[in-house]
């Protein structure tokens, strides 16, 4: 599964599943494919996915394919199929597909403010970022109000049996960093629905943002740092590494404080510059405050300035992931254990296979 995620997948038909999109926030340039019971996020749109040596048939008709390497059938997969809400709209109009998004096989995802101010400056953008895209090309709005989210949720959890939920956000200009607007986003979806929620957002200013958010309804936070070291920062994300990557720390271990270990998570790009070494030792600071970390393959994605970086290599992700899976599971730390968000999906990266060896692969 670490390979296929690396390299990437042909299709030979695809309309196969769910649609997918090219650029945008989260993991676009992906499909959505189950194997072995096991749903991934694989590239399907990336330079490296069209020489891919995995191919997967079209489906037949019980929705089934077969994924081979090569001529050679290894796997039976799956595509999760375009939800139900999707066909849905509100009262004025918008497409619900516009407001939220199926990840994986049953996790509701939103980008709350689809606009940042890195994004709007060249000179700030995070290099691999594609907010922007799915803006322009309308396939959703700028600003999903909490009335929009509430009843987009309630008919994703009712129609399509979604488990939990996703809110990320463009980072808007103020000290809250996005936090205020997540909080109003939270506390009406949870009026309208029993859904567990992440939210994700740079640290606040102010630690009370924290207490906030969980009063809100919100029940894990993705705090996401993405690169580790400070020159490669500067060059990849040069708004974002003007918060300092202390506030980053103190924010980690004062969000554990309010939200409990493991429930607190950061995203680890693996493939832009940062060592397997450094990976792996700033993994083991987070895991000792109790911070998931959430180490996924770099995906370059069209219309940004790294589409034509590679992605790692599968040896590299290996080196990665199988003693970083080992070190969570010793630190009671497990994707399994996450209440909400992207580290308990696991669709973006192979390492909760990791933290059960039995299952890596």
């Amino acid at each position: 599964m670490t390979e296929l995620q690396s390299r990437g997948l042909r299709l030979q038909d695809p309309g196969a599943g769910a649609p997918s999109r090219r650029g945008g926030a989260g993991p676009s340039d992906h499909k959505a494919v189950t194997v072995d019971g096991i749903t991934l996020m694989v590239p399907v749109h990336t330079h490296s996915a069209f020489s891919s040596p995995f191919i997967a048939d079209a489906p037949g008709a019980d929705g089934r394919s077969v994924l081979r390497r090569g001529n050679i059938p290894i796997a039976s997969i799956a595509f999760p199929r375009q939800p139900r809400f999707y066909g849905l709209q509100t009262e004025d109009g918008i497409p619900y597909s516009h407001i939220a998004t199926l990840h994986g096989a049953d996790v509701l995802a939103t980008t709350v403010l689809q606009t940042c101010i890195r994004y709007e400056s060249r000179r700030k953008a995070c290099r691999f970022c594609a907010i922007g895209q799915s803006l322009a090309a309308g396939r959703t709005i700028a600003h999903k109000t909490p009335t929009q989210l509430a009843e987009v949720a309630r008919a994703a959890v009712e129609l399509d049996g979604v488990k939990h939920m996703v809110m990320t956000t463009g980072t808007p200009p103020g000290a809250d960093r996005g936090a205020r607007v997540l909080c109003d986003s939270a506390a009406a979806i949870r009026a309208a629905v029993d859904l567990p929620l992440q939210a994700q957002c740079e640290p606040p200013d102010d630690d009370a943002w924290f207490r906030r958010l969980k009063d809100a309804g919100v029940d894990t936070l993705g705090m996401h740092l993405e690169v580790i070291g400070d020159e490669l920062r500067r060059q990849i994300l040069p708004g974002k590494a003007e918060v300092p990557m202390a506030r980053y720390w103190d924010a980690f271990a004062a969000a554990v404080d309010v939200f409990g270990r493991g429930q607190v998570s950061t995203y680890l790009l693996a493939g832009l510059g940062d060592s397997a070494e450094l990976i792996l030792s700033t993994a083991d600071r987070l895991l000792a405050l109790g911070v998931y970390p959430f180490v996924v393959p770099f995906v370059p994605i069209s219309g940004t300035p790294l589409e034509d970086h590679p992605a790692p290599g599968s040896e590299f992700m290996r080196s990665v992931l199988e003693p970083l899976g080992a070190r969570t599971a010793a630190a009671g730390l497990k994707a399994s254990d996450i209440k909400a968000g992207c580290g308990k999906c696991a669709a973006c990266s192979t390492l909760s296979r990791y933290e059960t060896p039995a299952l890596a692969a």
